[in-house]
């Protein structure tokens, strides 16, 4: 079974993932101004507090898709089913919902998938809400799950790991011409992932309860970042 996931080379995300400090929700929000958000918010409940995101409208296609999938309830129930400390949190498998133990999650979908709406000045900083996908070898148009996401924790990156990371791309990616000034901002204060942007779709950021995602991206986990203890989420659209 395929399963839908964030894939990354991860000995070199591993290699650059040093001196991680905290964020708190007020540097979320002073993070927010560097992009246009939008109106939708929708709470993500868990037994380990609330989570508020909001949508943004630069990126409509995963926005109205999040928003039809919350109405009709298909989240509620799911887990977080991937969670990796230092990287980031995953749910939307709808064959999450009750699952026992022993079983592989990732590779559950609505049945379609979303064209990519990569935008300029909408990074993977400490909070983002992205789009899984399936990788590029059967997926070279990089289109998006249906319905997983995640949401990132990622680690603040010092002026040379940011030269290593920039470096990289610019040998991969020409046409990118390396990080940007604002990146290197973004993830030397707010931190974040950076060597995924560009490659999934972000489309929303947690506007509050970054602590809650702190909370789940240190749980325990077991075979294929499963948390040992079942986080299962109830989905909200706000007023």
């Amino acid at each position: 079974m395929r399963r839908t996931c964030i894939l990354i080379l991860f000995a070199v995300w591993s290699s650059v993932m040093l001196n991680g400090q905290t964020v708190t929700d007020s540097g979320a929000a002073e993070s927010q101004q560097a992009t246009t958000a939008g109106t939708v918010r929708v709470k993500i409940h868990t037994r380990l507090g609330d989570i508020i995101v909001r949508l943004y409208d630069a990126t409509p296609i995963h926005r109205d898709n999040f928003v039809k999938l919350v109405k009709e309830g298909y989240y509620d129930g799911t887990l977080f089913h991937r969670v990796i400390k230092d990287f980031m949190i995953q749910g939307g498998d709808p064959h999450s919902k009750g699952a026992p133990a022993d079983v592989l999650l990732g590779g559950g979908d609505p049945g379609y998938t979303l064209e990519a709406e990569f935008r300029s000045g909408l990074y993977h900083k400490r909070g983002v809400l992205a789009a899984a996908r399936e990788g590029d070898a059967t997926n070279p148009e990089r289109r998006s799950s249906g319905s997983q996401y995640y949401i990132v924790w990622g680690r603040r990156f010092s002026p040379r790991q940011l030269d290593f990371l920039s470096d990289k791309l610019l040998a991969e990616h020409p046409e990118t011409g390396g990080l940007s000034a604002r990146q290197r901002e973004i993830y030397s204060i707010y931190g974040g992932t950076p060597h995924l942007d560009g490659m999934y779709t972000v489309f929303g950021e947690v506007e509050e309860g970054l602590d809650v995602v702190e909370k789940i991206q240190l749980c325990p986990t077991g075979a294929s970042d499963r948390p040992v203890a079942d986080i299962d989420v109830q989905m909200t659209l706000l007023p």
